[in-house]
């Protein structure tokens, strides 16, 4: 939910399609975002490589002057299968420790079109938001109404019960950059008593990965 208090937002983990899409309005969005990215002294965090919206966003942001980390498996970058990443490079072993260092080297999360990728991200990071392991705020960035029906099916899922409004709060959304990264930047976290007091403390996903990092974001 928004409110009068400004988070704090020194980097943004952005992750989307390896594919432009089929609008052009997808491509244009996500070097628009890297500017604006840019512009307002923000880093960014991304999945590495140059393909599709992540190339965008990420050659944009390098482009504007933003310190620019991409994070990927050992395996895809010995197969050259998404090109070279723009900026740093950290190469780590598994896809899950890719997402553990995304999520341990970024303030929020914004999510650009795509396909099973993205939807993974999106619901990975708002089921640990649901559940208090951080309170990072997360948004998609809605370019063509691209994510009308995901936001139709949450809606649903409150009035089916499944899901409660303080959760469905968890997703923020907005069709350009800079109305979504002010939202993220005054976002605050609906706290749920029963929920807040569970020590996720010893969960083994939380525990920040050792790394030599060349790149201090």
């Amino acid at each position: 939910m928004a409110g009068s208090s400004s988070h704090q937002i020194r980097n943004i983990y952005v992750f989307g399609g390896s594919s432009p899409g089929k609008e052009k309005e997808f491509l244009e969005s996500a070097n628009h975002l890297g500017q604006v990215l840019a512009e307002r002294k923000i880093h960014l965090v991304y999945g590495g490589g140059k393909l599709g919206l992540m190339g965008g966003v990420s050659i944009a942001a390098c482009l504007g002057g933003s310190q620019v980390l991409g994070v990927i498996p050992n395996a895809l970058a010995k197969g050259d299968i998404i090109e070279k990443t723009i900026g740093e490079e950290l190469q780590v072993s598994t896809m899950s420790d890719r997402m553990n260092a995304m999520f341990n080297h970024t303030d929020a999360f914004i999510a650009l079109p795509g396909g099973l990728g993205t939807l993974e991200k999106i619901f990975h990071i708002s089921s640990w938001a649901k559940l208090h392991i951080h309170h990072k705020p997360i948004g998609l960035l809605n370019v063509n109404g691209f994510y009308d029906n995901l936001l139709s099916f949450l809606d649903q899922a409150v009035e089916q019960k499944f899901l409660t409004s303080s959760a469905r709060q968890i997703i923020i959304f907005a069709a350009n950059a800079e109305q979504l990264i002010g939202q993220l930047q005054s976002f605050i976290p609906v706290i749920n008593p029963s929920v807040s007091l569970i020590n996720w403390s010893t969960m083994e996903s939380r525990k920040k990965l050792r790394l030599d990092l060349s790149l201090r974001l």
